[in-house]
């Protein structure tokens, strides 16, 4: 038979469950912009140091050889960055379904 009280507690259930996940979700995003932030600042410092270096250099090799050396640092740190960031997004998409696969759970026959 239906209870008033079991619908209560389910709708408070779900409830809580939102607030939780939205307050997950929250620092989530806070650590993607972070990330994006701090990525930003180191790209933009080693741009600053390799634009100091190369006005410094006296010859077209040694112009040359900074210049490759910057591209190979600038490359390694995008790709690095890149990873950490698509993990976090990996997190907050993991943290975006847990609700779902809660209330999903309760809905699906157990496998016996």
């Amino acid at each position: 038979m239906f209870k008033v009280e079991d619908f209560q507690n389910y709708g408070k259930e779900q409830f809580e469950t939102c607030v939780a996940s939205a307050s997950s979700m929250q620092h989530g995003i806070q650590a993607i912009a972070s990330a994006y932030g701090d990525y930003t600042k180191k790209s933009f410092e080693d741009t600053k140091s390799f634009v100091e270096k190369l006005s410094g250099v006296k010859s077209l090799d040694k112009a040359l050889e900074a210049q490759t050396d910057f591209a190979r640092t600038a490359y390694e740190t995008f790709v690095a960055e890149s990873q950490k960031i698509a993990g976090l997004y990996n997190d907050l998409a993991k943290q975006a379904f847990k609700p779902v696969e809660t209330i999903a759970s309760k809905f699906t026959p157990a496998a016996h």
